[in-house]
């Protein structure tokens, strides 16, 4: 099987003063090239504590990670820092774009870190930006813009990179239901048109309906009714 990123026996722990929360028990999870997954599951039931191991913001208390098939488990953070730069995009359910940019701006930010010059990064993001319906918002700052138009900026500067991994975090959860579902179908519909991978935790079912495989999250576990679209 072809895997992009796969984790075996992911346990999480965080010690706080002097007692432990355990996030995570003991979890299998496979992306397959392409692919998208839900991750499913009431507040607090590890679904951002999984998607940020998979991600690479945190690392696992024991259990391995892989990334193509490589053993990422114990790289080095710089190693990892240019993984996330290149390959892996984030989307969050609050946007956390900069306020004092304007939305071409911010979606130019991770092309810029990657060192293109700032001219192909416009253009990118431009490209970008029109692919998600904003191509007359580009100049336009966060404050400026609606909560559904901030959260495909979002999406277009996750995109930009033209990752292989796309991460989603409750990514219509501070939006009301029509801009939600509209972003959300896009959010899938650029995923599938780039050929990349999308992994979405959520606990709307809702929003899952057209997600090929769905894994659900009760209390740090993957429960047992996972099952295929």
């Amino acid at each position: 099987m072809d895997y992009i990123v796969r984790a075996e026996k992911i346990s999480k722990v965080f010690k706080w003063k002097k007692s432990e929360v355990v996030a995570l028990k003991e979890v299998d999870f496979e992306l397959e090239s392409g692919e998208s997954v839900g991750i499913w599951g009431p507040s607090g039931a590890g679904k951002t504590t999984l998607l940020h191991i998979l991600g690479t913001l945190e690392k696992p208390t024991s259990g391995k990670l892989f990334f193509e098939e490589k053993d990422i488990t114990l790289e080095e953070e710089k190693n990892l820092s240019k993984l996330r730069k290149y390959r892996i995009g984030f989307i969050f359910q609050f946007h956390h774009l900069l306020p004092e940019l304007t939305a071409i701006e911010n979606v130019m930010t991770p092309l810029q870190l990657q060192g293109l010059e700032k001219e192909e990064a416009f253009e990118r993001s431009r490209k970008i930006l029109e692919e998600v319906g904003l191509n007359k918002r580009l100049f336009h700052r966060p404050g400026e813009l609606s909560g559904g138009e901030r959260q495909r900026v979002a999406v277009a500067r996750a995109l930009v990179i033209e990752p292989s991994v796309v991460l989603a975090d409750e990514p219509t959860g501070d939006l009301d239901t029509r801009s939600g579902d509209e972003v959300f179908l896009l959010l899938l519909e650029l995923n599938r048109r780039k050929n990349s991978s999308l992994v979405v935790a959520t606990h709307n079912s809702k929003l899952l309906e057209n997600i090929d495989r769905v894994v659900e999250i009760l209390d740090g576990k993957v429960a047992g009714n996972n099952y295929s679209r």
